[in-house]
């Protein structure tokens, strides 16, 4: 007797040729309306989900005022989908990781005169490090999350691509994912519009279908980030010069990290004396100076950068000296053209028209150069700017 030929699986929504209840997903559930109706999606789709939330911070210990918001009630909020949803549900204490990680680094950053970026080194470590290898623990076959972005199979390997959803796009919280960490990942998001997964949190009846987006860094949620810093590293900030940019004192500063590149109000300096507005130009937290200047003066053609990712085809190397990129200087901005450039074995991009605001300690990604810029290869951290 003959053995019958196994029939040829179907490759599911996740990539694997198996059936979905055979495919194990942890997804990453922050309690928001996005991770809980990616969760929920792909339950009801008939994959083997555990749901796992991160306990990061509490804000009594961040800020002085602990009524501002709770990480508890999103953890509670992830439980609740996962009851209803019928998968389990794992909340895991990160809060020490975190701090050590991410508030440490933010703090540190602002005292040295830069900008951080908090939810970027939180992908970079908690959560594209740490829970992805708890989910490889978890014997899953890969890791979702409720990002808005796209992960496209190339010719060679996966792609990281902006979502459909330009608005909320984040591409640019995201330019620090390997290629590793891209084979494991998935984001389910990614083609759709967030009002469609309103309508599907609202059809799933998730009690989280209302729940309005959070704007803020979630350690943050009064928004000044200077509350915290003072409580990570009290009697930090120490009086100093406003300067112009010949060096002449025009005022005094209350500390450097009070301040951020590009910024006009607030200075003290009196913007009604007829002159032009000064906005600040620069920090420079050794000589403990703000320096201040024109609008014009905020314009920068070169940027220098370190710790860079490529997820783009082949390595970096000095052979994509001169390749046309596009890249973004904040998350809000459309991706500008430029050049890759290596500048005494420096990664130098060179923009195409000048930029402003851009300050060190902020990320400078990389996309495809075509009119859509739509892939997105990389990029890394601003030391400084000309």
């Amino acid at each position: 007797m003959t053995a019958q030929p196994k029939k040829n699986l179907k490759v599911n929504s996740l990539g694997f040729d198996k059936p979905e209840a055979e495919t194990r997903v942890v997804v990453a559930m922050s309690g928001g309306v996005d991770s809980s109706v990616c969760a929920a999606m792909l339950a009801r789709e008939g994959y083997d989900v555990i749901g796992v939330t991160l306990q990061l911070y509490d804000h009594g210990a961040a800020i002085k005022s602990a009524k501002s918001c709770c990480a508890g009630q999103d953890i509670y909020d992830a439980r609740r989908v996962a009851e209803m949803m019928g998968f389990p549900h794992y909340v895991l204490d990160y809060e020490s990781n975190f701090r050590e990680q991410v508030m440490e680094d933010f703090a540190d950053t602002y005292l040295k005169g830069a900008t951080p970026i908090p939810c970027v080194r939180c992908n970079q470590t908690v959560k594209f490090k740490d829970l992805l290898q708890v989910a490889r623990d978890l014997g899953a076959d890969c890791m979702a999350t409720g990002h808005y972005i796209k992960r496209v199979m190339g010719e060679n390997s996966p792609e990281l691509h902006r979502a459909r959803d330009f608005g909320k796009d984040q591409s640019y919280f995201l330019f620090a994912t390997t290629k590793e960490q891209l084979d494991f990942l998935r984001f389910p998001l990614g083609g759709m519009d967030k009002s469609e997964t309103r309508k599907l949190a609202a059809e799933y009846g998730l009690n989280v279908a209302a729940k309005p987006d959070s704007q803020d860094i979630c350690f943050v949620p009064t928004g000044k980030y200077t509350d915290v810093i003072e409580k990570l590293r009290p009697d930090a900030a120490k009086p100093g010069d406003i300067v112009d940019m010949d060096g002449n004192i025009l005022g005094q500063h209350r500390g450097v990290m009070y301040y951020t590149v590009g910024q006009r109000r607030g200075l003290g300096l009196g913007d009604d004396t007829g002159t032009d507005p000064l906005f600040v130009i620069r920090l420079d937290a050794k000589a403990n100076q703000v320096i201040v200047g024109p609008r014009k003066a905020l314009e920068r053609f070169r940027i220098y950068l370190t710790d860079i990712n490529w997820i783009g085809d082949g390595d970096f190397d000095h052979s994509l000296d001169g390749t046309p990129i596009r890249v973004k200087v904040r998350s809000t901005r459309e991706p500008r053209p430029a050049s890759l450039r290596w500048h005494d074995d420096q990664i130098v991009v060179e923009l195409a028209e000048p930029e402003t605001g851009i300050s060190p300690g902020q990320a400078c990604v990389f996309y495809a150069d075509r009119d859509d810029a739509q892939r997105t290869l990389g990029g890394g951290w601003i030391t400084q700017t000309e």
